[in-house]
C-alpha cells in the first residue's frame, strides 16, 4: 500500500490519501481523542500516536492535525504506520453502530439557505477538499451566514481570510440576502 501526503495551508495539518475509499459518503471529524471512542477505530488508531489532535476523514483522504511541540518528520512515520495497518488489517473505518452526528440542521426548505447550500457544495467544497478540510453551514439568520471549518480548515491560519475575503464575497455577489459570513459559535 502506498500512501501519499500532501501539505495543506495549515501548517499543523497534514493530509494522507490512502489510495482507498475512506467513505463513502460525507465526512467526519473527530477534533478530540474522545471524539472518536466508539465511532472510528482508524480515528481511534491515530489518535494512539503521540502528539496526533485532531483527525477527519473525507471520502478519499484523512488530515491529521498535530501538537504545536511535535514535528512531522518525527511525526509522519507513526501516522503512515497506524493507517496503512488498519488498511492492510480490513479494519472498518468507522464502527458499524457509529451514531450519525445529525442534529436539527438548517431550514433546507428556505430558498435562500438552498442556494447558499448549493453555492457551498459546488463552488467552496471542493476548494476545501482539496486543502483537506471541509466546509460545514450552519445556519442563516438575519443576513448573517454561519458556517464551520473542519478538517486541515480549523485553526488553520487563514480560514478567516478564507471566510472574509472569499466565501463571503461570493455569496454577497449570487444572494443579495447574505451581509456577513462568520464562524458558528461552538
Amino acid at each position: 500500500m502506498f500512501i501519499q501526503t500532501e501539505m495543506t495551508p495549515n501548517p499543523a495539518t497534514l493530509k494522507f490519501i490512502p489510495g482507498v475509499r475512506v467513505l463513502d459518503a460525507g465526512t467526519q471529524d473527530f477534533p478530540s481523542r474522545d471524539a472518536a471512542l466508539g465511532r472510528s477505530p482508524l480515528a481511534e488508531a491515530l489518535f494512539e500516536v503521540e502528539g496526533v489532535t485532531a483527525v477527519f476523514f473525507g471520502g478519499d483522504f484523512i488530515s491529521v492535525t498535530k501538537a504545536d511541540l511535535v514535528d512531522w518528520p518525527v511525526l509522519k512515520p507513526a501516522v503512515l504506520g497506524a493507517i496503512m495497518e488498519h488498511f492492510t488489517r480490513g479494519l472498518p473505518v468507522m464502527a458499524a453502530d457509529a451514531a450519525d452526528d445529525a442534529t436539527d440542521g438548517p431550514d433546507m426548505n428556505d430558498p435562500i439557505v438552498q442556494q447558499i447550500q448549493e453555492l457551498l457544495d459546488t463552488r467552496v467544497r471542493p476548494a476545501v477538499a482539496g486543502d483537506g478540510g471541509d466546509i460545514v453551514f450552519r445556519s442563516f439568520e438575519d443576513g448573517i451566514v454561519y458556517l464551520s471549518m473542519q478538517g486541515a480548515c480549523a485553526g488553520c491560519p487563514s480560514s478567516t481570510a478564507t471566510l472574509k475575503m472569499g466565501i463571503e464575497n461570493m455569496l454577497r455577489h449570487f444572494i443579495p440576502e447574505v451581509q456577513e459570513v462568520r464562524p458558528a459559535p461552538f
